[in-house]
């Protein structure tokens, strides 16, 4: 009797243990979904590349892109967003981080060094046009009318940015998501404006 009950329990022991397996292969099946998810449908870490965004976003600062917002709604000026570009050189897409400056259907236009939307300057609170650093070299006399889902973007640092006044407007669907929060450098903690 006492063999039996010894085989028993070995045996709920290798069942137990059987079960065990099971669930931590599910819960890491669940695990590498949830990941997935978030990563393709609702954030993602990205590394600012570059000074075009000074001084708002620097040279190597770590930033969590949102994309869930822009699915279920619109994309607002002054947004900071992300998008693909393909850059010749590099043979491949460089993601862009720039901020949203026309909307579709907007007319801009830039004059000695200002932008004018609608025939209204536009009044800024960042970047070196604030500075007394006009932009150079970027005059755009005639007015663009900005075509439906597509936005004019550029970078805060006017003299160091590729943006809209090179590679012409984005498109919406292009849009990965908008920065929000910085995370490192850490006396930078915290949400974008």
């Amino acid at each position: 009797m006492e063999e039996y009950a010894y085989e028993r329990e070995q045996r709920e022991a290798r069942k137990k243990k059987f079960y065990g397996f099971i669930e931590f292969g599910i819960f890491l099946l669940a695990a590498a979904a949830a990941a997935y998810i978030i990563i393709n449908f609702v954030a993602q870490r990205t590394i600012v590349d570059g000074n075009s965004m000074n001084t708002t976003l620097n040279d190597g600062d770590s930033l969590i892109v949102e994309k869930v917002s822009y699915v279920f709604g619109d994309i607002h000026r002054f947004d900071i967003v992300v998008f693909p570009y393909y850059d010749d050189k590099r043979g491949e897409d460089v993601y862009y981080i720039k901020r949203v400056i026309g909307l579709p259907g907007e007319a801009i236009r830039i004059t000695d060094g200002k932008i004018y939307i609608n025939g209204e300057e536009l009044k800024e609170n960042y970047g070196y046009y604030v500075n007394d650093m006009p932009m150079e070299g970027y005059d755009a006399e005639e007015e663009y009318i900005i075509e439906e889902n597509q936005y004019f973007v550029l970078g805060d640092n006017r003299n160091l940015s590729v943006d809209s006044r090179r590679i012409g407007c984005i498109s919406g669907d292009d849009i990965v998501g908008k920065a929000v929060f910085r995370i490192f450098p850490l006396k930078d903690f915290g949400f974008i404006n």
